[in-house]
């Protein structure tokens, strides 16, 4: 639905796709704390979770990579993908040898989640305005998850070398 509607001839296109996008972060959220509060986790849940969260990121980059069709928006858009493919690869791994808290979701996490989808949800609503502050500002908290990206992804990295590096005797 987000991607039909980023690609729909609406005069409100924009706004309906931020729209469906904060829909989707809010409803994740409220999913996953009542989940946590009810005690209704499942299996299936805490794999399916983090693969839509990450697969519905990824198309909003790649969707705004088209729009924007710049380097200095890219860069950020590959480093934030790029980190969340080596992160599930590296969990999952971890997972298989039983070690998967060592890589659990850290607070940096957290506020680099925070911030790229503050920065998504200004970007898809903002489109068509790039000389305004709103769309610098959405721009630096792109900049900003990148780098949290980056920095939680040195911490994952910190924790699981030590597994990384072992010998397979």
């Amino acid at each position: 639905m987000f991607v039909i509607l980023f690609y729909m001839p609406l005069d409100n296109r924009a706004f309906y796709t931020a729209l469906v996008f904060s829909v989707a972060g809010i409803t994740d959220w409220l999913d996953g704390y009542f989940a946590r509060k009810l005690g209704q986790m499942t299996p299936l849940g805490a794999f399916l979770d983090p693969v839509a969260d990450k697969l519905m990121v990824a198309i909003a980059l790649a969707l705004l990579i088209e729009v924007y069709d710049a380097w200095w928006f890219t860069l950020p858009a590959v480093v934030i993908i790029g980190r969340e493919i080596v992160i599930s690869a590296l969990r999952e791994w971890m997972a298989e040898l039983g070690k998967r808290t060592s890589v659990a979701v850290s607070f940096i996490g957290k506020l680099k989640t925070t911030a790229q989808i503050i920065a998504i949800i200004g970007l898809l609503l903002f489109q068509e305005s790039r000389d305004n502050i709103l769309y610098m500002a959405n721009m630096v908290a792109l900049y900003v998850a990148a780098l949290l990206t980056l920095w939680s992804m040195v911490i994952y990295l910190r924790a699981a070398w030590p597994d990384l590096t072992r010998s397979q005797d």
